[in-house]
């Protein structure tokens, strides 16, 4: 399914092709990526519990997101749709892709719900993100710092990696 096309951005859903691509990608960007993560996106597609999307930029694979209109973990499971892996890859950014997919998903998650929400690391790696979703009028959930889907009590150990979130909503309509 085609979501959005200006002729520069074409937002579609995920395809097996792009799990390569994006693999490959990513790990040549020096991040922790694999297949797996995809594949199992992919798997969540075709079972119906998530809406998964890639963007292209001018033909190329260039950023993905994924909605979960029913989602079973976070600081809202099982109340709000949650936007899960977002990622725009780097020598793709400021092309205006990142805001149309994220565009995109609140679009999607509006059907199911008037809220959304999505976890974002702690880490500089997520620094934009962190932005981004402030100035697109996310708030923080209030329930602190969760660590491996679950919240971090205070003065408990974890790591700053990419399991350690904060959680934000969006209030859609």
């Amino acid at each position: 399914m085609i979501y959005y096309n200006n002729g520069e951005i074409l937002i579609r859903d995920l395809q097996p092709s792009d799990v390569q691509v994006f693999t490959i990608e990513e790990i040549a960007q020096g991040w922790d990526s694999h297949a797996e993560k995809f594949e199992m996106r992919l798997r969540h597609q075709a079972e119906g519990t998530a809406i998964t999307m890639a963007a292209e930029y001018k033909g190329h694979a260039a950023g993905y997101i994924n909605v979960y209109p029913n989602s079973k973990w976070g600081a809202f499971a099982n109340q709000y749709p949650e936007i899960v892996d977002f990622a725009v890859l780097e020598k793709y950014r400021k092309n205006g892709i990142g805001s149309r997919l994220i565009d995109t998903a609140e679009h999607i998650a509006s059907k199911y719900s008037e809220v959304v929400y999505l976890g974002v690391g702690l880490h500089s790696g997520y620094g934009s993100a962190q932005r981004m979703y402030v100035k697109r009028g996310y708030i923080p959930d209030g329930s602190g710092v969760w660590y491996r889907d679950k919240v971090c009590e205070p003065y408990t150990d974890c790591k700053n990696d990419d399991d350690l979130v904060l959680y934000f909503s969006k209030k859609l309509r």
